[in-house]
């Protein structure tokens, strides 16, 4: 297997609401996108959005609400104030703050917000890690 992500879906409970959200945040759908699925995208992956519920059967899976699915997605910003402006743009988007902008133990500054759904996003500016020209991660 290569070494590798292709799409990353998030399970949604109102597909309409969560990909108007996504696109107030400055991304744009594709074309590939339908009235059952949304995709954009994210540098050299893909976000996917779709039902909650038809993501579980199609996995397999029981479709139980729960506090934390053991997985967040990260969002790097180039410089550490740009960390609360995104945070603040998620929040006037539908959002929700989980954790303000602060400092963190590893020398960074980071925050999280919720998307509609409860999926959690880091926002983090890390002085160790470089973003090349496109906002890709390069990690040293």
């Amino acid at each position: 297997m290569e070494p590798r992500i292709s799409i990353v879906t998030l399970g949604v409970s109102d597909l309409a609401r969560s990909r108007a959200f996504y696109e107030q945040l400055g991304w744009q759908a594709s074309a590939a996108s339908n009235e059952h699925v949304t995709f954009f995208q994210a540098g050299g992956i893909a976000l996917a959005l779709y039902s909650r519920k038809a993501l579980a059967e199609d996995a397999k899976l029981p479709d139980g609400e729960c506090a934390f699915g053991g997985i967040t997605l990260a969002y790097n910003v180039r410089d550490k104030a740009e960390v609360a402006a995104v945070l603040a743009e998620a929040e006037t988007a539908g959002g929700r703050i989980l954790k303000p902008a602060q400092d963190v133990f590893w020398g960074g500054h980071s925050g999280y917000f919720a998307d509609p759904d409860g999926h959690p996003w880091e926002v983090a500016w890390n002085p160790f890690f470089t973003l090349n020209e496109r906002g890709n991660l390069i990690l040293p």
